[in-house]
């Protein structure tokens, strides 16, 4: 049997996305990670974790203000 998530879902996607976004930003870019971690109550290694991956697999994150999402990379086609 697989334990049990610490972190929602929820909290993981705004994470990710709050700190991707952060990332865009030069002005922003340095400690991005860690300030948002320590804003949302999450281990920094955790969400270095889920940025890295999101960047990597260039998926789309759900963005919470509309239904469209939002593209990490571009498209290869």
């Amino acid at each position: 049997m697989a334990a049990p998530r610490k972190y929602p879902d929820e909290l993981r996607e705004r994470a990710t996305r709050l700190a991707v976004e952060a990332r865009r930003d030069p002005a922003a870019r340095t400690g991005a990670v860690k300030r948002i971690a320590d804003q949302l109550d999450v281990h920094p290694e955790a969400l270095r974790t889920w940025v890295k991956r999101a960047e990597t697999d260039g998926g789309l994150l759900r963005n919470q203000a509309g239904g469209s999402g939002l593209r990490l990379s571009h498209p290869t086609s």
